[in-house]
């Protein structure tokens, strides 16, 4: 097997391999890559038997034809330190060495022979459903903010997507939740029947985000019953699902909440990381004191001292006092497109929905916190 390859082309693929492979393996085969040579292309696989990367590049002088695995990481390494647009020899000289020269640089990489690496079948019946990048990615950031890291609830460590109708409108719809923080965001899609409800695991979620943010290729999602395809150009993400079942998360959703509060997202945020700066725990708090025209928020440690600001804000009702986590508050806040974000409060320890006027299609909900 021997190959020519531009080093930023390659090195792309590989960046996305990173993701995918374990870093700490008991089988030593998954800590590599697969490169395979055929078809005038050459073939980029990764997978940790949960998630499989694969990618295909055109862009190749091919001298002989052939496959072979080695360390995802340290060729990884190897190339984000030789400089940009070089060309990369690849000469496979035994089933484990292979040579890779670049300019004055040369590299003897150790390999693993190919047949211990896993094969998949890549069979899914059925349409796919293609998906807006942006938009879906936008779904995404906005739901994986509340997956759960709890495992002995696993059917909470992803986000549930599944099919949902408003309006005579249909929509694919995210929802992630940990039981203190609920997020929900829906883009609109061509009716399908082609789909089964899933849980997408949270390391396919944070892998999607950033294939999805590197590239604008089309993007197709096809599943299957205990597995989904991410396509994307020349790149596919096959990943499994999270087995179990989502709760009824409809039910925890406010719908009777009429105190609304509306204040400035920027200086709401601003707000609450300034003050929960005296806090070194930031599971700690913070406090609302909300009053018809401001909010003063403060935080109080008993090991390192108070923090107390007021901002600017409308309330529709009488005083009310209410505390949350204060990192959970961020984290909502900060996925608000809107300049101002929308709370609907019912009580001080009842859940609270957080409104995005410039996005209809997507809420949260939080819980308060007991202090």
């Amino acid at each position: 097997m021997q190959f020519v390859v531009k080093r930023d082309t390659l090195l792309k693929s590989l960046n996305f391999v990173q993701g995918v492979v374990e870093k700490k393996n008991t089988l030593p085969i998954l800590s590599n890559v697969l490169l395979q040579l055929k078809n005038k292309k050459l073939s980029i696989v990764a997978t940790d038997l949960d998630i499989i990367f694969y990618d295909e590049i055109d862009d190749v002088k091919i001298v002989n034809e052939g496959s072979t695995t080695t360390s995802a990481a340290i060729l990884y390494d190897i190339l984000r330190k030789i400089s940009s647009n070089s060309e990369l020899n690849f000469d496979l000289k035994s089933e484990n060495k292979l040579s890779l020269k670049s300019e004055n640089s040369d590299f003897n990489l150790l390999c693993l022979p190919t047949d211990n690496f896993p094969t998949f079948a890549d069979e899914f019946e059925g349409q796919a459903i293609t998906l807006n990048n942006n938009r879906f990615l936008k779904l995404l950031n906005k739901t994986k903010i509340s997956i759960s890291n709890d495992d002995t609830r696993h059917y909470l460590n992803g986000v549930f997507l599944h099919l949902t109708e408003a309006h005579e409108r249909n929509f694919l719809t995210g929802v992630a939740t940990d039981s203190h923080r609920l997020s929900s965001s829906s883009l609109e899609i061509e009716k399908t029947s082609d789909f089964n409800s899933l849980i997408l695991p949270r390391k396919t979620v944070f892998q999607l985000c950033s294939l999805l943010s590197e590239t604008s290729a089309q993007l197709s999602m096809h599943s299957s019953e205990n597995k989904v395809k991410f396509s994307l150009g020349k790149m596919k993400l096959i990943s499994k699902v999270i087995d179990g079942k989502f709760p009824d998360y409809k039910k925890v959703v406010p719908t009777t909440n009429d105190k609304n509060l509306i204040v400035s997202s920027k200086d709401f945020i601003s707000s609450i990381e300034r003050v929960a700066s005296v806090s070194l725990d930031r599971k700690e708090g913070v406090k609302l004191a909300i009053n018809k025209d401001n909010i003063q928020l403060s935080v109080n440690s008993a090991n390192s001292g108070e923090g107390n600001e007021k901002i600017k804000a409308e309330f529709n009702s009488e005083s009310i006092n209410i505390s949350f986590n204060s990192k959970y508050l961020i984290d909502i806040a900060s996925e608000v497109e809107d300049k101002n974000l929308k709370m609907s409060l019912k009580d001080s320890v009842s859940p609270v929905l957080i409104e995005d006027k410039s996005d209809k299609n997507s809420y949260y909900v939080i819980m308060p916190m007991k202090i």
